[in-house]
């Protein structure tokens, strides 16, 4: 798919509506120009005088409007756009697509379209679940439609299940990702992200002030690339990008223990994750109490999970990072000879720990390689071009 600049957002009737409204500000605040295209149904949810605010458009919501050149605007619509997003997507608007059934304007649209079509389905799980439902997004899949999503969770109607719309961050990054050179398609990636946490007692622990933010950009960013993605994640507040296959864990023993579980079926290993190089030693089963004394902590070293896995006999393609407070290049270089690393990525802890945006300088066999201050998943996208270049 091209580059988007240009989207026809379809809203149909459901409470899911109202993330509509944050979808198009996020659509937005990525330079992509936004078309709101209602129902009659959708409008029972949510005005078109907010999606016009937001949008900075004006909003169609009639077959017959004349507005248009010519009066047809189910053809000037599907014709000036990159795509179109129905988000949400309701049970019976994806039996019009299924069936091919044209009576209001955003269905013929979809119709006439000679563009991609990207669907968000919302709705209650037993109408998800609806055999129904079910043939009309295999017919969907059939003719080419992308499905994004739904989520499982906690739906309006009090009952918990698949049924739920995919979050706005959701959508946007599905859109960015519908873009990306599938340059590692086939490639079984694992990624560590995040912090880890090492308890003293029940309430107290050591940790460090990694965000994953960088983990989990480098995540998206190989899903967008075509790969098959597991990521072995430390306590963060992130939202797994979607398609992702994640495995929670807290300590760095946990984190050892999850990447050697799934080491053996993967072609890449990215260990991105700030993994604690010490734990206490003891960790006790209760809370210690606050005196006067000095209290004094033992540390014992962890196992370093990058090594562990470049060591292997049979190791995949391994890159690790870096994050130096001075002496950068000199630090990352010994690191990654240490570890027989084929590619490592350095950068400043400061520059990096907790931002949205940072800059990376990649090491190899062949020298270095700057890469701009910009935000983490650019950093990402290009870091996975280097090493598609590289496995090459």
């Amino acid at each position: 798919m091209q580059k988007i600049n240009h989207l026809v957002l379809g809203i149909t009737g459901g409470i899911a509506a109202y993330k509509s409204a944050e979808l198009v500000r996020l659509l937005i605040k990525q330079e992509i120009e936004v078309q709101v295209v209602m129902t009659e149904a959708a409008c029972q949810f949510i005005t078109p005088m907010t999606m016009q605010a937001l949008s900075g458009k004006p909003v169609f919501t009639d077959m017959w409007n004349g507005s248009t050149n010519h009066g047809m605007a189910h053809i000037e619509l599907s014709r000036v756009t990159g795509g179109i997003l129905i988000a949400p997507a309701s049970a019976d608007f994806l039996a019009k697509l299924a069936h091919g059934i044209a009576d209001d304007l955003l269905s013929t649209i979809c119709l006439a379209r000679d563009c991609p079509l990207l669907v968000a389905p919302a709705m209650n799980k037993q109408m998800w679940e609806n055999p129904a439902t079910q043939r009309n997004i295999r017919q969907l899949h059939q003719d080419g439609i992308q499905i994004l999503g739904p989520n499982s969770g906690e739906q309006a109607c009090g009952e918990v299940g698949l049924g739920r719309m995919l979050e706005p961050e959701q959508l946007v990054s599905a859109i960015e990702s519908s873009q990306q050179p599938k340059l590692l398609t086939g490639k079984r990636i694992l990624i560590t992200a995040g912090p880890t946490i090492e308890a003293i007692d029940p309430v107290r622990a050591i940790t460090n002030f990694s965000s994953g933010k960088m983990g989990y950009s480098i995540a998206q960013a190989a899903i967008e690339m075509g790969a098959t993605v597991t990521l072995v994640s430390g306590p963060t507040t992130l939202i797994a990008p979607l398609n992702a296959k994640t495995i929670k864990v807290i300590s760095a023993q946990d984190m050892l223990t999850a990447v050697l579980d799934k080491i053996a079926q993967q072609d890449i290993f990215i260990a991105v994750a700030a993994v604690a190089d010490y734990r206490p030693s003891i960790t006790s089963t209760r809370k210690i109490k606050k005196n006067d004394q000095n209290l004094t902590l033992e540390l014992t070293p962890n196992t370093d999970i990058l090594a562990s896995v470049s060591h292997l006999p049979n190791a995949p393609f391994c890159i690790g990072f870096a994050a130096e407070s001075e002496n950068l290049l000199e630090y990352a270089e010994q690191k990654r000879l240490r570890k027989k690393l084929p590619l490592i990525a350095a950068n400043l802890a400061s520059d990096a720990i907790g931002k949205d945006e940072s800059s990376l300088t990649l090491l190899d066999d062949y020298g270095s390689y700057q890469l701009p201050h910009a935000p983490k998943i650019v950093l990402a996208r290009m870091l996975l071009q280097h090493v598609a270049n590289m496995l090459k």
